[in-house]
């Protein structure tokens, strides 16, 4: 109470300093008995509201001991407020934080979430609601169906680029098949490795969509230029193809090997960017030498199979 604080000229300090005083070990001297001596200790911690009450600040006028119960009301009360969390301004709300160990899938995790989530809301008072605020699946549904829009629109502009400058439809084809079946290689060895499929292991398949059909393109050009020689027959079909793929092949192999380590250097990254960045190498890496295996592989029987008929020449 402030004013018998001033009726006894006793500022807040005073008090402050009484219960510190009050709520400490003191040390005293030794008992020396039997030959042995023992230290005295005083235990003087504050267990309740009662012990607060009884600590003594001083002496009143008339030689009275003055109790901290005489200048306060002292009584439990809540924690002093610290911070508000209030969800678009409706008013005070409960927040929580869902965190994933290190290593799980992240979709998975979401959706089990999600199912317990729909178990409580059952079990909740009238008026009471769980609000997600932040759903992290949207992320990576959006990483997915960008990686596949960047499929079809690679596929189709390798398919308008065939016929536009080779005039072969089903020179296309080979290029059509052969990019699936490289991403589809560093998918498999990536769920052999336990890589999850989030944004940045999707992202390092949708930053090599771009180099991946280099080896099928200039596969089939230079069988072009070898039919345009050589008339292509029954009989010398696989001949050529032979001849086209071992011209160019051990080159294309390398080249494609080249862009293959070029992010060797991102796997020595370590702590927080160690993590960030090794899914967005791995995948890009196998993404790369699958391509580069197909290019000398399968890319040849495709041409042998798909690539028929007349080409024009380009004089």
């Amino acid at each position: 109470h402030p004013e018998k604080l001033r009726a006894f000229n006793m500022p807040m300090s005073h008090i402050q300093q009484a219960i510190q005083r009050g709520n400490q070990e003191v040390g005293a001297s030794v008992v020396e008995m039997s030959e042995a001596e023992y230290m005295v200790r005083a235990s003087g911690y504050i267990q309740g509201i009662d012990d607060l009450r009884t600590i003594p600040l001083g002496l009143d006028m008339n030689g009275t001991p003055l109790l901290l119960k005489d200048v306060a009301d002292i009584e439990l009360g809540p924690q002093m407020r610290r911070g508000i969390a209030e969800l678009n301004g409706e008013g005070e709300v409960v927040g929580g934080i869902v965190v994933m160990r290190f290593g799980e899938n992240a979709q998975k995790t979401i959706d089990g979430v999600k199912a317990k989530l729909e178990k409580l809301k059952v079990g909740l008072p009238e008026g009471v609601e769980i609000v997600t605020v932040y759903d992290r699946s949207r992320l990576i549904s959006s990483a997915i169906d960008s990686l596949w829009k960047s499929l079809v629109e690679e596929l189709a502009i390798v398919a308008l680029i065939c016929v536009i400058f080779l005039f072969h439809v089903r020179s296309s084809l080979v290029a059509v098949v052969s990019l699936p079946l490289g991403i589809l290689t560093a998918f498999i060895v990536m769920y052999w490795q336990g890589i999850n499929a989030n944004i940045m292991s999707l992202g390092g398949i949708a930053i090599a969509i771009g180099a991946m059909i280099d080896g099928a393109i200039v596969m089939i050009e230079n069988m072009h230029k070898h039919m345009e020689r050589t008339p292509l027959t029954p009989e010398n079909r696989w001949k050529i193809v032979a001849a086209s793929a071992n011209e160019v092949g051990p080159a294309l192999f390398f080249s494609l090997l080249i862009i293959t380590v070029s992010f060797v250097p991102v796997f020595t990254l370590e702590a927080q960017e160690g993590r960030m960045f090794s899914p967005l190498a791995f995948t890009k890496t196998y993404a790369m030498a699958a391509s580069a295996a197909l290019a000398v592989t399968v890319v040849p029987v495709l041409m042998g199979y798909f690539i028929r008929g007349k080409v024009v020449a380009e004089r």
